[in-house]
């Protein structure tokens, strides 16, 4: 079954805690702290399967969690690391963030082996906090929590050329006469309901990879039919092939044809309307007079667009056709889904500086990505971490904001569930 959509979970793993412990021996009365830190949270990596080509095991399996790190532990034992969540995907798959939309990146290389979500660092042990002043600190740090995020797989085949137009022009027939790909062929709409590729090699030797997209129809870039599945497959192509039916089999005009897919493409996507195309004229063996073709030839001529007549069902005009083709890509560039400097990897610290501060009935409430974080890492019912605490709070700039808000000796300031009293 070809899948060519679907929507996971990652989790990245949790660092592991730092140990708060000091060394003890005989004959030493104050060994000294000597906490280990926490391991570091697993990755989330995607990696191209070549032998896989459609999305059907993310139908079932829709969440993927790497390993959390292990705590530190005493003798300055540090924790192990989390191991990483590999998960592979299709030659052809965009990631996309679920709730953006934007593309985090596209997997389009044999090989290629993406990281994605960072796992969280692990928290310091008690050893790393003594000083000459403070030579016994009972906290240590707690590991980093790691990020949750949902994504959009999308699998957009990679071929060359692209074979468009309405059901039943006889896309599929051409396919089959080229390649050894053996697609399903009936004289019924929508025989074809998913992409099917080959491979062509012509007579000089060249090759290329082309597609036969399922049929387009008026309000496929709405989403009609299937519409918005198919015209995804278009995307990565360098040249399409427009089919059109001279012989008006079904009382179709041919000029209509073509300017009906071309709104389509067009409101897709204006680099996709953009995209070269050659008008392949099929069906001549049908034609009962040569008027739609003249028409279509007409309209090739005004928008500067190659046309060639041909006959799927008897190969008359497949060989000069897909010479050309050949010569053609040549000189076209492959097209990126996502340029290598726009892609995104989440990190911990992607929402790092971020809080916010609300007064509501006399109480500073702050909270936020940067808060949550950092209270997570102490202890308040230790001095020594408190200390750190408050350290941090200046340091993230959550003190200067708090006295640009207004805040004066003895208000009250919520920090998550913890209220504390304002002092100068």
């Amino acid at each position: 079954m070809f899948v060519d959509y679907a929507k996971i979970i990652i989790k990245s793993g949790d660092g592991g805690n730092g140990a708060a412990t000091f060394r003890r021996e005989k004959y030493v009365a104050a060994g000294g702290p000597d906490g280990g830190d926490g391991g570091k949270g697993g990755d989330i990596y995607f990696i191209v399967d070549a032998d896989s080509n459609t999305l059907i095991d993310f139908r079932y399996t829709k969440k993927f969690k790497a390993e959390n790190g292990q705590n530190g532990s005493g003798g300055h034992k540090f924790g192990k690391n989390g191991q990483d969540c590999y998960i592979k995907v299709p030659l052809g798959t965009i990631v996309k963030d679920a709730q953006t939309n934007k593309v985090i990146v596209d997997l389009s290389e044999l090989g290629q082996k993406e990281l994605v979500l960072k796992g969280g660092r692990g928290g310091k042990g008690n050893s790393h906090f003594a000083t000459s002043t403070r030579q016994a600190p009972r906290f240590a740090i707690d590991g980093e929590k790691g990020k949750e995020k949902e994504l959009i797989l999308e699998l957009k085949l990679l071929a060359d050329v692209g074979l468009v137009g309405f059901p039943n022009v006889g896309k599929s027939t051409i396919l089959s006469r080229v390649t050894k790909a053996t697609p399903k062929i009936a004289d019924y709409h929508f025989t074809t309901i998913d992409p099917n590729l080959g491979v062509v090699k012509t007579e000089h030797g060249d090759t290329f990879v082309l597609a036969d997209i399922p049929g387009i129809i008026e309000g496929a870039s709405e989403g009609v039919g299937l519409g918005i599945q198919f015209l995804r497959h278009v995307e990565r192509t360098r040249l399409l092939l427009h089919v059109i039916d001279v012989a008006g089999v079904e009382g179709r005009n041919p000029v209509d044809d073509f300017n009906k897919i071309n709104e389509e493409l067009k409101k897709y996507s204006e680099k996709l309307a953009g995209r070269k195309q050659i008008i392949v004229a099929n069906k001549i063996d049908s034609m009962q007079n040569d008027e739609n073709y003249k028409a279509l030839e007409k309209l090739a001529k005004e928008k500067d667009i190659k046309i060639f007549k041909i006959s799927a069902v008897t190969g008359e005009g497949l060989n000069e056709l897909f010479n050309y083709v050949a010569e053609i890509i040549k000189t076209l560039p492959k097209e990126d889904i996502v340029d290598v400097e726009d892609r995104v990897v989440y990190t911990l610290d992607d929402d790092e500086e971020q809080f916010t501060i609300d007064v509501i009935n006399n109480e500073y409430i702050v909270q936020g990505p940067a808060v949550e974080r950092l209270m997570g890492r102490v202890n308040i019912g230790d001095n020594e971490s408190y200390a750190y605490m408050e350290k941090m709070l200046k340091k993230l700039g959550i003190e200067t904001a708090l006295k640009e808000k207004g805040v004066k000796e003895g208000d009250t300031v919520k920090i998550l569930e913890w209220e504390f009293e304002w002092y100068e």
